[in-house]
């Protein structure tokens, strides 16, 4: 079986494609590395410092000794971001699809491959029934997925971990074992080790592995849906998400619950989206005619719609004049020292007494792009005619639509 690995990873790329591999030096990168070569592909490696070892460094070298000789170009990235807060193993992981990401755009890469195996798919089920996780969750990773402005790609999700640790035994090539893989306090440890008792009851990773790609499919055929129903069910009106009360009145909970997370990814923005049961609570609530707020989302009756504005408080930081701001706006005008982007609030709209003008409720206009002068407020693009001054929405209605497909 080992003699076709390098055939899958060849045809999962294909013999014109250059693809970053990211190559920890644990035995699933390394294997992925010695196939892309095997493969005939011509692949370059990068590794993550995330500095939280001591070993780290050492192990970074003995990846780029490796790739030395390979004949593989490799890069060492180092991260130093962490303030000791939050979650550890969920920073250094958003830290480093950023790291890799921004790497392969400099190289002008459009993918990077990471050696998640068949075990990797299956241990991810498991902790993700622990969080009663439903269809989207279940259907765990995908073979390709466009984030961060490349596409990861897992070209070895159908191979097992220990077929992978074959291969290189019989090539004579060792690799690196990381101990956190060993530290019960990660529950991809512990999922590891529920998963030793499962396969007694025939709950291996082939089985949850092929569950997780029957929820695949199951979750494509109800993005799609949700795609279509939304085609008649909402609208971009600038940054907000004007919804049809009859859709929500309408629809099954789910393609319902589909069409609220659209809107909040929209108006909202963030790494990760609200829990499934406090979205149903917002379409309980929405469904019977009341205002809620979820995610930085605001929802409220106008002019006979469902209207999602950003909720002022929970905006982002300033910003330049020409940057994107809350991640939703570009505002340009001409730029002078000390003027920066933020939101209009109370204050600046006290400055706009024709704002019902622009159609746009008060909730909307209080989050909307205003330039400052420190307390002085410059323009105000949404709320009142400006010459010099202009607000564009980064995303528009077409891209609303699409949010459904966009997993």
């Amino acid at each position: 079986m080992t003699d076709t690995l390098p055939d899958r990873v060849a045809r999962f790329f294909g013999p014109a494609e250059t693809p970053g591999l990211a190559v920890s030096g644990g035995g699933d990168s390394v294997a992925l590395l010695c196939l892309a070569v095997q493969a005939g592909l011509r692949p370059v490696a990068v590794t993550v410092d995330h500095g939280l070892r001591p070993e780290a460094a050492a192990e970074a070298d003995w990846v780029a000794g490796l790739c030395d000789r390979l004949g593989v170009p490799h890069t060492v990235l180092c991260w130093q971001g962490w303030d000791r807060t939050g979650n550890l193993q969920d920073e250094a992981r958003r830290a480093r699809l950023r790291l890799i990401s921004d790497w392969a755009k400099g190289r002008g890469l459009s993918s990077v491959a990471l050696a998640h195996t068949r075990d990797d798919q299956a241990e991810t089920v498991v902790m993700r029934l622990a969080r009663r996780a439903g269809v989207d969750g279940l259907s765990a990773m995908s073979p390709r997925r466009h984030h961060l402005g490349i596409t990861w790609a897992r070209p070895l999700l159908d191979v097992g971990r220990e077929e992978l640790r074959d291969y290189l035994r019989a090539r004579g090539q060792g690799w690196i074992e990381d101990p956190s893989n060993e530290a019960l306090r990660f529950d991809r440890v512990r999922a590891r080790r529920a998963l030793t008792v499962l396969g007694q009851l025939g709950i291996t990773s082939e089985v949850l592995a092929d569950v997780a790609r029957q929820m695949q499919s199951a979750r494509q055929a109800l993005e799609r849906l949700t795609a279509d129903v939304a085609r008649g069910a909402m609208r971009a009106d600038r940054a907000d998400v004007v919804l049809s009360p009859a859709a929500l009145a309408e629809q099954t909970d789910e393609i319902a619950r589909r069409l609220l997370l659209a809107t909040i990814s929209f108006v909202a923005p963030a790494d990760y989206p609200p829990r499934s049961g406090q979205v149903m609570g917002l379409l309980s609530t929405l469904r019977q005619g009341r205002t809620a707020t979820l995610a930085g989302c605001r929802f409220l009756r106008h002019e006979g719609g469902i209207r999602a504005v950003r909720e002022a408080k929970a905006v982002g930081p300033a910003a330049v004049p020409g940057a994107i701001w809350d991640r939703r706006w570009r505002v340009e005008g001409p730029v002078k020292p000390g003027v920066e982007v933020r939101a209009l609030g109370a204050q600046g709209l006290a400055h706009c007494p024709d704002w019902r003008a622009s159609g746009l409720p008060r909730p909307a206009l209080l989050a909307s792009p205003a330039i400052w002068s420190g307390t002085e407020l410059v323009a105000a693009p949404l709320a009142r005619a400006e010459a010099e001054w202009r607000a564009e929405p980064v995303r528009g209605t077409a891209d609303l639509q699409l949010l459904p497909l966009s997993h």
